[in-house]
């Protein structure tokens, strides 16, 4: 039987001051261990150069990373407010696969009850996603594009062996493209259930600290 240390801690990385907000001001009761939020600047390269800087800190060895923020969902019938579960990030640097998925799934229906949460591939990109470029990215199998989220995992796993998730937040999906974040109901609601999150980061955090087999 072996086990993580038993303050083990969490780093919860988002790109957008929005987002960091939204995470900020959200119940973050509950946790199991010490939590770091860091915001990394918008865009791949902002988050693997940050989220690499700051797990060089020797509090931070070992510690668990999960990515989160706002997304494009993908897939015909998505809704701003759904929430992604990554099954494994990709982007053209490498592919991630994600720790617990089937908790954070259960933990984020409780947080946030009557939201649809998807799992799948989450996928990278450089800019912002629109148009024909969305069904391109579906066609691979991804359900959603982020900015950061497959960039901080592979940053994460690189500075040493760790748990790490992505859970992101639609904000725009293909019925539904917005044009700037938080200046449309999609956005403000999107806001509210990032807000609401943390609860279940926590009960994901707490079950990586308990014994394992």
């Amino acid at each position: 039987m072996s086990t993580q240390p038993a303050t083990a801690p969490l780093l919860i990385a988002c790109a957008l001051g929005i987002e960091h907000l939204a995470l900020r001001t959200g119940d973050r009761g509950g946790a199991g261990g010490p939590v770091t939020l860091l915001r990394t600047g918008m865009g791949p390269k902002a988050a693997e150069r940050s989220v690499t800087r700051r797990l060089a800190d020797p509090a931070l060895a070992g510690a668990a990373v999960l990515a989160t923020g706002f997304c494009a969902g993908l897939a015909p019938g998505m809704h701003p407010g759904d929430l992604v579960v990554a099954e494994e990030t990709r982007d053209p640097d490498g592919t991630v696969p994600c720790v617990e998925t089937d908790l954070l799934v259960k933990e984020l229906v409780r947080a946030v009850p009557g939201r649809t949460v998807h799992t799948g591939p989450l996928t990278g990109s450089d800019h912002v996603v629109r148009g024909h470029e969305r069904s391109d990215l579906l066609a691979t199998g991804a359900i959603a594009v982020d900015m950061e989220s497959a960039a901080t995992l592979l940053g994460a796993v690189r500075a040493g062996e760790r748990p790490v998730a992505a859970v992101r937040v639609v904000v725009d999906a293909p019925q539904h493209e917005l044009v700037r974040i938080g200046t449309v109901r999609g956005g403000i609601s999107a806001f509210r259930v990032l807000r609401s999150v943390l609860p279940a980061f926590h009960e994901w955090h707490r079950s990586l600290l308990l014994p394992r087999r």
